[in-house]
This record gives structure tokens, C-alpha cells and sequence, in this order.
């Protein structure tokens, strides 16, 4: 009996010792993170506002992490593949970062997905938001929304139009618009507005609606910009009407912001803030927001879960009243 004692008394103390070289460990990880290059995934193609605007981040705050922040496109499933890989990997050590579109925050209403939005992931800070607008190539019919509003009434099911994938909120901007006025259209889903883009001045779809990937063709004469979907008129097209211009009552701007794993030590949950809250200053990243015409959305890492739990709840009302979650 006194030699199983002693043997158990052995084992518990290699058990401990075993604890605490791993806790050791992980805490030297954390102090001295990040020790290398951060992975940034954005959920979008290559050429799209969204990875225009990552990229420009991830130059910026490579200065300030001490680190790279490297950008991987995982394009799909309505820009959420990156919370999925989050929710998937179980890697809390912090070297993966992901962009949270407020799909991440709708879709789970809408499908079955592999992430939980309030229990996957960390949410690190908020970034900026979209200018939104509805565009169609010069020689449409349409010259104005009044006039597109007008046209879909007459031609029902036949505008198609483009968005970077069901349940975003161009999406479900337009499933709202076309409900409250008795409208229907035809939604063709993308992985982005660079796949959208050669399909509209192609002829295969009618119109577009997304963020400003679509800016230089508007300003070159081959699309027309219709309609924006801010709170005020944009600088750069300030005789283009807003939503709420032409009577909608809507404001879209679809705010988005970074997350990590969840369970990622705070110590670098805390590093990622401070670092890309100054990349998201910094000059490269504020020149390229002015040219997509996105302004700062800044939240703090608390204020930022706060957001996230509020929208998940509040984007449940609305695809229950739109009827476009799958049965």
C-alpha cells in the first residue's frame, strides 16, 4: 500500500509539474506575442473594395505589431468562411484574424453554418463601413431609381441584379425594398463585385448592387450610379440621391470589423486592438478608405461584442419577416 501511495504521489507531482510548464509556456507565448506573421482572412475575392481596404490595414499595421500581417483570401458563403475558419481551427493563440461582415451576424438566421457568432469567435475591434449603391450599365433605360422603380413595377422578375451572396445586406436591402413596394426581382449571388462586374457590361445581368468596386466604371460613363445608401449623399457623386432621399427610410452602410478565435488569450486579443486601431489610422489605411469612399467605424473590443449581440438579434426580425430563412 505505501509503495501505490508513493507511486500515486509521483504521478500527481508530474501531473502538476506538467500543468505548470504548459501554463508557463502559454504565458510566455503571450508576453512575447506576436513572435510571428499574422494571417488577416479576408472573406472576399482579390480586387473587391473589401480586400482593397484589407490589404491597405494590413500594410499599416505591420508597422506597428512588429510582425507582417499577411492577407488569404477565402472568398464564399456571403464573406463568412473567414468566421468559420475561425470557429473550425480552435486556434486561440492569436495569429489568425478574421474580417466580420454582418453576415457573420445574419446568416445563421437564414442556414445551417459552422460557427456560432456569439460563442466562436472574439470580437477584436470595429473597422469602417460600406458606401453602398445601385448601378447599371449607360445604355439601361432606366436614368434614374424613380425610373428603375418604375421599370421593375412593368417588368416583374426581370431585373436581375447582382450582390456578393445571399444574406448579405445588399441582399436583403433590396428584398426589402422590393417588399415594402410590392416589387419582385431576380437576385443573381456573387462571390464579389470583381466576379459582378463583367457580368453586368456583359449584358448577363441588369444591375448591380454592392459597395464602390464598381466606382471607375461610373466614373469612366459605362455605369450609371442610381442610388446610394448612406445617411447623406456621398462627396464624390453628391447629385446621386440616397435611400432616404427617395422616400425608403433605409440607411446601409453594413459596419464590419475584425475577430479572433474565441478563447484567444486577452494579452493578444489586447495586441491586436492596439496595433490595428493604429493601422486603421494610419495614413494608408485612411487614404484608401477616402478612395472607397468608407468612413471609420471604430469599436472597442467590448463595445464591439455589444454590437455583435444586439445585430444577431436584430437581424433575426428581420429575415423572420422576410420569410428567408430555409425551412
Amino acid at each position: 500500500m505505501p509503495t501505490q501511495i508513493a507511486r500515486l504521489v509521483h504521478l500527481a507531482r508530474i501531473f502538476a509539474i506538467a500543468v505548470l510548464s504548459a501554463a508557463a509556456s502559454s504565458l510566455a507565448q503571450a508576453q512575447n506575442f506576436p513572435a510571428k506573421p499574422v494571417t488577416l482572412i479576408c472573406p472576399w475575392p482579390p480586387g473587391g473594395s473589401s480586400d482593397l481596404a484589407l490589404r491597405a490595414l494590413a500594410e499599416a499595421t505591420s508597422k506597428y505589431l512588429g510582425q507582417r500581417v499577411v492577407v488569404e483570401n477565402r472568398p464564399g458563403a456571403a464573406g463568412t468562411l473567414g468566421a468559420q475558419a475561425l470557429a473550425v481551427s480552435g486556434r486561440t493563440d492569436g495569429y489568425t484574424v478574421s474580417q466580420l461582415p454582418i453576415t457573420v451576424l445574419r446568416l445563421p438566421h437564414m442556414q445551417k453554418v459552422q460557427f456560432d457568432p456569439l460563442n466562436d469567435i472574439t470580437y477584436v475591434l470595429g473597422l469602417s463601413g460600406y458606401t453602398f449603391g445601385v448601378v447599371v450599365r449607360t445604355d439601361f433605360p432606366a436614368r434614374n431609381w424613380k425610373e428603375f422603380i418604375e421599370y421593375a413595377r412593368a417588368n416583374p422578375g426581370k431585373i436581375s441584379y447582382g450582390t456578393p451572396g445571399n444574406g448579405t445586406s445588399l441582399h436583403i436591402t433590396m428584398e426589402q425594398i422590393a417588399d415594402k413596394l410590392g416589387l419582385k426581382f431576380l437576385h443573381v449571388p456573387f462571390k464579389g463585385v470583381a466576379e459582378s462586374i463583367p457580368m453586368l457590361l456583359g449584358g448577363n445581368i441588369l444591375a448591380i448592387a454592392d459597395s464602390t468596386g464598381w466606382a471607375p466604371h461610373v466614373d469612366s460613363g459605362k455605369m450609371r450610379l442610381l442610388v446610394t445608401w448612406g445617411e447623406h449623399r456621398t462627396k464624390r457623386w453628391p447629385e446621386v440621391p440616397t435611400l432616404l432621399d427617395e422616400g425608403h427610410g433605409i440607411v446601409q452602410n453594413s459596419p464590419y470589423g475584425l475577430g479572433a478565435a474565441k478563447g484567444t488569450d486577452p494579452r493578444a486579443v489586447r495586441v491586436l486592438h492596439d496595433a490595428f486601431k493604429k493601422g486603421m489610422e494610419d495614413p494608408i489605411h485612411v487614404k484608401m478608405l477616402e478612395r472607397l469612399d468608407q468612413d471609420v467605424w471604430y469599436k472597442n473590443s467590448e463595445d464591439y461584442a455589444r454590437y455583435a449581440r444586439e445585430t444577431y438579434a436584430e437581424q433575426k426580425q428581420i429575415i423572420d419577416k422576410l420569410g428567408l430563412a430555409q425551412k
